[in-house]
């Protein structure tokens, strides 16, 4: 059988250190989707060639509570551009930005400091958000998301009951190199899963460094992984039956630079992922490029694929700390 692979993208705009500083900055908008470098998109625009070129479909989990702050229309247009192109668009939530609901947010900042957290929130507040959500991608125009991604990935079994109450299918909430779930029964390291009768697709979470009796974890993502990481555990997931890779990126980490200044193409990461396009396109016997959407009805009867913790060589990682390093200080 073919491994499912799911590429996401959280589409999301910035605080932009408006909590810090808040008489000087204002969060940051498109520019913080669309990456505008000399009249060219290096971000989303850049993602849509490139999945164009290669004829795949990602899934783009659309932050909607931003809304608090700029109002419907800013990612309202980005998400139907998203949908017009093709893609899957589902559900993105950082509850940080209902601080906004405040009128005088600034002042609020004196008695009151804003949380993202998703975990530990009662019941009904992660339902009010995740419905909120919905309503927004009703005032856009766009299909009821069937699919959740939190965020900061992070997530307790309140999540699913809420996702549950709201009539969310699918959700990609657990990476556990980025957020470890308390209860040890989310901590997954890829595959798929039902949890509360929602299937489970977590960021794939793999070894990248062993010694002695530790072991260092990272997530699939193009920023931090290099195209052999990926590859090899690619060939990994599906040798060892695991069913379904998920690997996360964001429309940012596409360039470098100030998103209010002076911002530049990051070719190494654009690279890594053109190359990870082209593999998975000429692998199509192997893989199967999916969205979540289409997870909406399938696997709820089932059990767990494998969970194996995947490794790399030492040799890949280190390769791509280097060529990271080299890319920070813009020698490549």
């Amino acid at each position: 059988m073919r491994t499912k692979v799911f590429i996401t993208i959280d589409t999301e705009f910035s605080i932009g250190g408006a909590f810090a500083s808040p008489q000087t900055l204002q969060p940051i908008g498109a520019q913080n989707v669309d990456a505008m470098v000399d009249g060219r998109s290096e971000g989303l625009g850049f993602l849509l060639e490139t999945f164009a070129a290669h004829e795949l479909a990602a899934t783009f989990f659309v932050e909607a509570l931003q809304t608090a702050f700029f109002g419907d229309a800013p990612m309202g247009e980005i998400a139907t551009r998203i949908a017009a192109a093709g893609h899957d668009v589902q559900l993105h939530l950082h509850p940080v930005w209902t601080y906004f609901d405040h009128p005088d947010w600034r002042a609020e900042l004196a008695r009151v400091q804003p949380t993202d957290n998703m975990h530990g929130r009662p019941l009904s507040q992660l339902v009010g958000w995740m419905q909120r959500g919905l309503d927004t991608f009703g005032r856009w125009g766009l299909p009821a998301p069937v699919a959740l991604r939190t965020g900061n990935l992070m997530v307790d079994r309140n999540v699913y009951r809420a996702m549950s109450a709201v009539g969310l299918k699918v959700a990609s909430n657990v990476a556990r190199a980025v957020f470890e779930p308390a209860e040890e029964g989310l901590r997954f390291n890829a595959g798929m899963h039902v949890v509360d009768g929602i299937t489970e697709l977590p960021v794939l979470t793999y070894a990248d460094l062993r010694w002695r009796h530790r072991t260092h974890r990272k997530a699939l993502t193009i920023t931090g992984s290099s195209l052999g990481e990926a590859k090899c555990l690619l060939a990994r997931a599906h040798a060892a039956g695991t069913g379904a890779v998920v690997l996360l990126t964001h429309c940012h980490e596409f360039v470098k630079g100030d998103m209010r200044g002076a911002l530049a193409a990051d070719r190494v990461n654009q690279r890594r992922l053109v190359a990870l396009c082209r593999f998975l396109r000429d692998a199509e016997d192997r893989f199967d490029v999916t969205t979540m959407a289409s997870m909406a009805d399938a696997g709820l009867d089932r059990g767990s694929t494998s969970d194996a913790l995947l490794g790399v060589p030492a040799r890949l990682a280190m390769w791509r700390m280097a060529q990271n390093k080299l890319n920070e200080l813009d020698l490549l």
